[in-house]
This record gives C-alpha cells, structure tokens and sequence, in this order.
C-alpha cells in the first residue's frame, strides 16, 4: 500500500462519486473508505492503491481502492 495525499472533492458525474485532487498532480476516483472523513473539501491523507485494471463510467482517473483514510 502507498500514501496519498490531497483534497476529496464530489463529482456529480454519473450520480456523484469521490475524488481525491492528489498533491502529486493527479486526480483519482475513490473508491471505498470512511465516508465521514472524506466530504468535499477535506484534506486527506489515504492509504491505499491503485487498481490499474478497474474500469468506471466516470473516466476522471485511476481508481484508488482505500484500506484507510485520515483528515490531515
């Protein structure tokens, strides 16, 4: 697992979904994680990694799968 950090931001394409806006450059789908600790807006720090073969109707980047999420 590798750390992510960033800010959540909500998409309402295709009936809303989580984005975190990396510090790296990248914007990534999110996917599972306290949705709690991440509303749009929060500074994120996730734990987590990239599923380089998950496809979405979204599109909006590479999906990140969460083992956990904290507010930083």
């Amino acid at each position: 697992m590798a750390k992510f950090t960033g800010t959540i931001r909500r998409s309402d394409l295709e009936g809303g979904h989580l984005q975190l806006l990396g510090d790296d450059g990248i914007t990534y789908e999110v996917e599972g994680g306290d949705p709690e600790l991440a509303r749009d807006g929060a500074r994120v720090e996730i734990d987590g990694a990239v599923d380089k073969g998950a496809l979405s109707f979204a599109m909006t980047g590479p999906r990140l799968k969460i083992r956990s999420v904290k507010r930083v």
